[in-house]
């Protein structure tokens, strides 16, 4: 009987949802009059039980039944699992079949209406009612299934699957497959078949004419060693600023991790605009080697060269992100070991330090590897005659002929592409063990670094940091001149258009700069949407981790899903998926939050699953031993040793959500507006100042954020003690 209130919770949702909550979106949003109106004036606000009761609907039937058939369930008993399974099953199957079914025009399908006829009614999106019950119903479903022995009867593991395969379906999986499907339709004539045939096998998706001439291979083979190439470079950039951050005495620490991190709190253009300015035609290099040696070094910037280095500025960070955590969590006992065994630094670091540091390895080079093939904004502005696949589907759809199946069948190859790296990351990660975190007392001191790889990691992060700063100082310079390229005289005009603030006639403060209004939705629906990313994104490395169930392999490929799909495809996907009903919600701060969490999502789990690797499971095992829940464990154990995980997530979530372009340039509206969408209406009108300088409050805005989320969440202490700048270790270097 103890547990009975706790199981009462989820029919409670589905009932709410169903009973007493406006089953269908409001224009005008939810107001406690409405709810008690009971929908007399207008069905549209009435539950789904009062819609099908005083309405005559009868599609919401179904729904109040499984409402009827869980009540026995929420009190112990024999049968109360079956109960729990077959109320959820039904509610979740009714509430898709009649959404799918009906829409604002009657029957979806013409062949419904051929066998039942004219409906002689209609339908909007699914709103709050008909969210509460789903989410009710779900956790009825996953309760049964846990009550039947599966999950090993956990219901909080059985729970958080359910969320995440419910939420991975409806945002993720739904969209793509809608997408996809656009591959099927026929085209100019031709039947379906021959359609998709053209369209996969085309010749600028797989040429190989670069190999016998000078020209440009297919797309696929261009944004394959593009990939690579990136995903290398910035890996083993991101393990040196790592390495320098944590295992050496640098002094300028500090201002390494902010030129480290500064390129992934910027929109995507800055760093193209910068390096133009630097390596263009009329660039800094090339008028000094001009000038100089009379060498012209010509238009190499826009091609594979500028995008891969763009790419490398760009995706650094979050190799750098996903590192620091990984190195911070190999305990220094390990290493004091093998040097106890008289083992030099230099093996010490090859036999243990490397091996511990593995699945970070993979994990940052798998996250590189997508976001390369995923992204847009640098291949649109620096790829010159060098096509990717990214763009190529940007093309596609926003081209005269608007050809979603040509996007849709560069989609599923890209698609491929992602699925055959995760395959190979696993392959090379493995299942051996790389825990190096086991509960018990670790008071090690952090080895110093091998002189040779202390040497290395300098020679690459530093000279690297140096070019970070020169762009960041070109590009934004533009913020503080009067017209950029032509009228290099100072001002702050730039500011003062974009963040004027004055005073009213009544004494009240105007923000009466024209970036206001998009800086203030951009900052709301990120804070929205930080903490949803970052916790959905840490429970799923938590399962994925911790848990062992059928489908988990499919599950943690379907996490990367719109990781591996570009922004341009995400927005289209989103588009035509929630246009219409069930889910009517575009022109919505809704989507955008959604696009932002799931668009995000994957590096939350990588960091985690990265991090996790390292803490014995032995640890929450204790826990449970102990007599606490599975939620506890995971809430008083787990999460304190995940915090640089937390920090990853939070942080990058936000940021991205603050500069994303690609997705949301189809997603906003006139009351939702973002700001890197603002920036590049202003770059397109040639208000360059505008834009810069708008940039430039960004990227202040978010280092100080970035500075409150690491304040607020803290760090992970392990009980070390800290190393003087310099101590003698045993062993050769």
């Amino acid at each position: 009987m103890g547990r009975a209130p706790s199981s009462l919770v989820p029919w409670l949702l589905a009932a709410a949802g169903t009973l007493l909550l406006p089953w269908h979106m409001q224009q005008d949003g939810i107001t406690l009059r409405g709810v008690l109106a009971l929908g007399q004036e207008d069905p549209e606000a009435a539950s789904a039980a009062w819609q099908a009761l005083a309405h005559g609907r009868f599609w919401f039937w179904p729904v109040v039944a499984a409402v009827a058939i869980g009540l026995p369930a929420v009190q112990p008993g024999r049968g109360r699992a079956v109960l729990r399974m077959a109320a959820g099953a039904l509610g979740l199957a009714a509430i898709v079949a009649q959404g799918l079914a009906i829409g604002v025009q009657g029957w979806s399908f013409p062949w419904l209406e051929a066998t039942f006829g004219d409906l002689g009614d209609r339908q909007f999106g699914i709103g709050l009612g008909g969210a509460v019950a789903t989410a009710g119903f779900l956790f009825l479903l996953t309760d049964g299934l846990a009550l039947r022995g599966l999950f090993k009867g956990d219901r909080f593991v059985a729970g958080a699957v359910g969320l995440l395969v419910g939420s991975i379906v409806i945002f993720t999986a739904w969209p793509v497959l809608t997408m996809l499907s656009q591959m099927f339709t026929p085209r100019e004539g031709l039947p379906w078949t021959e359609a998709l045939g053209v369209r996969v096998l085309d010749r600028k998706i797989w040429g190989l004419a670069c190999v016998t001439a000078n020209v440009n291979c297919g797309v696929f083979w261009n944004t394959l060693m593009l990939a690579s190439a990136s995903a290398t470079a910035a890996t083993a950039l991101g393990l040196a600023f790592a390495l320098i951050a944590t295992r050496t005495g640098f002094r300028a620490k500090k201002a390494l991790r902010l030129l480290t991190v500064l390129p992934i709190i910027t929109p995507p253009f800055v760093i193209g605009l910068g390096l133009i300015l630097i390596f263009g035609r009329s660039g800094v290099v090339n008028q000094a080697a001009d000038a100089m040696f009379g060498v012209e070094l010509g238009r190499w910037i826009y091609g594979f060269g500028g995008v891969w280095l763009a790419q490398v500025f760009s995706f650094t960070p979050t190799a750098f992100l996903v590192l620091i955590g990984v190195v911070e969590g190999i305990s220094p006992s390990m290493e004091e070991a093998s040097q106890t065994l008289r083992a030099s630094r230099m093996r010490t670091f090859r036999s243990v330090t490397l091996p511990l540091m593995l699945p970070g390895l993979a994990n940052a080079w798998l996250v590189v590897f997508v976001e390369s093939l995923a992204d847009f904004g640098n291949p649109i502005v620096l790829g010159g005659s060098f096509g990717v696949l990214s763009t190529e589907i940007f093309f596609a759809v926003v081209g005269a002929q608007q050809d979603f199946g040509r996007a849709a069948a560069l989609a599923g190859v890209m698609l491929v592409v992602a699925l055959a790296a995760f395959v190979a990351q696993r392959r090379v990660v493995g299942r051996r063990s790389y825990v190096s975190m086991t509960g018990k007392g670790d008071v090690g001191l952090p080895v110093p670094l091998p002189d040779g790889v202390r040497r290395a990691a300098f020679a690459i992060a530093l000279p690297w940091a140096l070019l970070t700063a020169v762009v960041y100082v070109m590009a934004l310079a533009g913020a503080f001149v009067k017209v950029w390229g032509r009228d290099w005289t100072p001002t702050l005009e730039h500011f003062r258009r974009a963040f004027a603030v004055d005073w009213a006639p009544d004494g009240t403060l105007l923000f009466a700069g024209g970036a206001w209004h998009s800086l203030w939705t951009t900052i709301s629906l990120a804070a929205i949407a930080a903490p949803i990313t970052a916790g959905l994104g840490l429970l799923a490395a938590w399962v994925l981790s911790r848990q062992v169930f059928r489908g988990r392999t499919a599950l943690e490929f379907a996490l990367m899903l719109t990781f591996a799909v570009p922004g341009t495809v995400i927005g289209v996907a989103y588009i035509l998926t929630f246009n219409i009903p069930p889910l009517e919600i575009t022109g919505t701060a809704v989507i955008l939050v959604a696009c932002f969490v799931f668009r995000n999502l994957p590096v939350g789990v990588r960091s985690g699953v990265a991090a996790m690797s390292q803490l014995d499971k032995s640890l929450d095992e204790a826990a449970v031993t102990l007599r606490a829940s599975t939620f506890r464990a995971l809430r008083t154990v787990v999460l304190p040793l995940l915090k640089p995980a937390i920090v990853t997530a939070l942080v990058y979530s936000f940021v991205r959500a603050m500069t994303t372009v690609s997705a949301v340039i189809f997603l906003v509206s006139a009351e939702y507006e973002m700001a890197t969408v603002f920036i590049i209406n202003r770059v397109i009108n040639g208000d360059y100042g505008l834009a810069i300088a708008y940039c430039a409050v960004l990227i202040v805005l978010m280092m100080a954020a970035i500075g409150l989320i690491q304040l607020l969440v803290g760090r992970r202490r392990l009980g070390r003690r800290s190393a003087p700048a310099a101590i003698p270790v045993g062993g050769r270097a």
